[in-house]
């Protein structure tokens, strides 16, 4: 049931919380402001009718150019460890949380603007974003939707005439983004260290009563039911960790401000995704310590759940704090492996299937491989054929045509024992079969860091057709797409050495 902006149930029950976690703030307005591009499959998610989302009420609206009653835009205030060094003086300095929009299936999406303007969080920022980081994550958004990995959404992007000085003057723009839920790590470290160990305890009730409501019915005290949560708080960053780790995503910058408490993808920024296979990948360029590297994002999460428990000891004791913590890692391994055994087409668990991970990543580091090409070839593979594909794989995985002896044979060693393994499980499964599920597992198409900066620059000549072409592909990035053969290939050698600002 599509509907228009007036007839969207709008609450915003964030506001029902102690004032201390906002300061009601109104959009800015941008100037001559359009739409550059629309989600049909967010709009959908939220009953409001595409077209309404193009319509110049819309336009107005996410500009800071009209206004609606049941909009009640906020800024929320938190805090959180940045690099590792906590930093009080956080919060939403270019954002401001519209409302919570419920759908007639009782479905809460809240509304987002980011680039909304001055704030009384913004620090010496102006409060605006730039079309540049509102491409990209608009485009990472559906991306990763795309992909299956629990993310935040962005249902539009806006631009203007308005100037915003960055390296250069840039254009302004909004995204509307929308997610289950705005609460980060960084709120409940904020209450901690301000001493509002209430405001804490009433956070934490808000969190469960919205997003972890089977907990209410099914534990009757509190500190046990503070456990569970923490418990499917760990489970899920866990869970998104390890979808992360197996598509090959950096995000860049773990801060704990950037932490979902429903374990969503937050907040992209200097992000990427592997071209080569490269597990001391740095995106953001300037994590200079590699603190945010690819390889460390699993201990990073874990670094910041141990922050945010820290923050919930006022109401859950540190004995079950750490164990719940303890449950990580073994979570993680679970997860991971999961997907690994799911990207090779293996349909049973082995005692040796860590070694067959290990050596496989150690030979997608040694030959510099393509991490998505690498997989997606093998999902066209007949077990017949593996052992005999060096060529084949090297052709799709690198620009390199010939190997050395060393790396030759190491690639030959890996795939025989790969069809070694493949062949032993075709007992329970056929060939057909498992190569349909590994083409449903492995995409052909991620949002690789030059791609967007071409939809980025033809953007700013008021080209927007290569967004368009990416939202295609990256929505169902397992289809072959084969109008968009291109945005499959190997990527450029200059596209493969960007490393992303901060700057936003």
């Amino acid at each position: 049931m599509a509907r228009s902006l007036e007839q969207l149930t709008v609450n915003n029950t964030f506001a029902q919380l102690p004032t201390s976690l906002y300061t009601r703030v109104n959009p800015q307005p941008l100037s001559d402001p359009f739409l550059v591009s629309v989600n049909p499959q967010v709009s959908d998610m939220l009953e409001l009718d595409v077209q309404v989302a193009a319509s110049q009420d819309f336009i107005e609206l996410f500009t800071g150019n009209r206004t609606l009653p049941q909009f009640e835009p906020l800024a929320m205030k938190y805090t959180g460890h940045q690099f590792g060094q906590y930093n009080p003086d956080l919060g939403d300095g270019r954002g401001l949380l519209m409302g919570e929009v419920t759908t007639s299936t009782g479905n809460k999406w809240d509304i987002h603007l980011k680039g909304s303007g001055l704030t009384p969080y913004s620090r010496q920022g102006d409060g605006r974003a730039v079309l540049r980081s509102s491409i990209r994550e608009y485009l990472a958004s559906a991306a990763m939707h795309g992909l299956g990995i629990a993310t935040t959404h962005a249902l539009a992007i806006l631009t203007s005439t308005t100037p915003v000085y960055r390296e250069q003057i840039e254009r302004g723009a909004t995204l509307v983004r929308v997610a289950e839920s705005h609460v980060r790590f960084g709120h409940f470290e904020y209450l901690f260290y301000s001493q509002q160990h209430q405001e804490l305890k009433q956070l934490a009730d808000y969190v469960i009563q919205h997003h972890f409501p089977e907990l209410l019915t099914t534990i009757s005290d509190d500190e046990s039911r503070y456990e569970a949560w923490f418990e499917q708080v760990v489970a899920r960053t866990a869970t998104m960790i390890a979808d992360w780790q197996s598509v090959g995503f950096a995000h860049g910058v773990m801060n704990t401000d950037n932490m979902s408490i429903l374990g969503l993808t937050f907040d992209y920024g200097p992000y990427g995704f592997l071209d080569d296979y490269n597990r001391h990948f740095i995106c953001n360029h300037s994590d200079y310590s590699g603190r945010y590297a690819f390889n460390q994002q699993p201990s990073i999460a874990l670094w910041n759940l141990a922050a945010l428990g820290y923050a919930l000891s006022p109401i859950i004791q540190d004995e079950k704090l750490n164990t719940i913590l303890d449950s990580y890692e073994p979570r993680l391994q679970v997860e991971f492996s999961q997907r690994m055994r799911a990207k090779l087409g293996l349909t049973t668990k082995q005692d040796n299937d860590a070694e067959l991970f290990q050596s496989l990543f150690q030979l997608l580091q040694a030959l510099a491989l393509d991490y998505t090409r690498f997989f997606r070839t093998l999902s066209h593979l007949t077990h017949a054929r593996i052992a005999i594909s060096q060529d084949e794989i090297l052709k799709a995985s690198s620009a390199q045509t010939t190997l050395c002896s060393n790396n030759h044979e190491l690639l030959s060693q890996w795939l025989q024992s790969y069809q070694d393994r493949v062949e032993a499980e075709l007992i329970q499964t056929s060939d057909a079969q498992r190569l349909k599920a590994m083409q449903a597992t492995n995409p052909k198409f991620i949002l690789r860091n030059y791609l967007a900066q071409q939809a980025i620059a033809a953007a700013e000549q008021g080209d927007f057709e290569k967004i368009e072409q990416l939202m295609t592909v990256l929505s169902t990035p397992f289809d072959e797409h084969p109008e968009f053969e291109k945005l499959a290939d190997l990527p450029p050698d200059w596209g493969k050495t960007l490393e992303i600002s901060c700057s936003s």
